[in-house]
């Protein structure tokens, strides 16, 4: 899952926590669908983490496209609130769908990342809350969420599935068979 994540350090016109919002990836292209945080004031590692959970959850829904385009505002006392839009194959149509993801189920995702991804997260949210970016710049960071972290919170990624995610992914391998 590609991830821009932005900070808008002034979050004054709302008590919006966040807005997430997806970008398919272009017709025939070799991009992939992007997600687009942008975080409203001080950022943290739990407001991140709540941001990122909102959009791992609008993947979830049943009827999940490639060309779904997705509108969430994250807010703490009602959880995520949005729409999805795609296009009827058939008929070509646009098609949107509400879309209401509980507070709950997000802090739960959330709580989920921290413990699997949560040095990362930080570092991520010590990126965008360095003082020195440049003056009138946008405060954005882009990063990739690996799988591991997208398993469902039972499944529990173990550190030797983890490890052996990276090494297929960067082509390592080894036999312990000790021959």
């Amino acid at each position: 899952m590609d991830v821009l994540v932005m900070l808008e350090e002034t979050s004054e016109y709302s008590t919006v926590l966040a807005h997430v919002n997806s970008v398919p990836s272009p017709l025939n292209s070799e991009r992939r669908a992007r997600d687009v945080v942008t975080l409203y004031g001080a950022a943290t590692p739990e407001s991140l983490a709540l941001a990122l959970a909102a959009a791992m959850e609008s993947r979830r829904e049943p009827i999940e496209r490639s060309d779904t385009i997705r509108h969430l505002g994250l807010w703490p006392e009602r959880g995520a609130v949005g729409d999805a839009a795609w296009r009827d194959e058939r008929t070509g149509e646009l098609v949107t769908r509400d879309l209401t993801i509980p507070y709950d189920v997000i802090r739960a995702t959330a709580t989920h990342l921290l413990e699997e991804c949560g040095a990362s997260i930080r570092r991520l949210v010590a990126g965008l809350s360095m003082p020195d970016w440049p003056e009138g710049s946008r405060r954005a960071i882009s990063f990739t969420l690996t799988p591991f972290a997208i398993l469902p919170a039972g499944a529990g990624a173990r550190v030797d599935a983890l490890l052996e995610l990276y090494r297929q992914t960067d082509g390592f391998t080894f036999d312990n068979d000790g021959d």
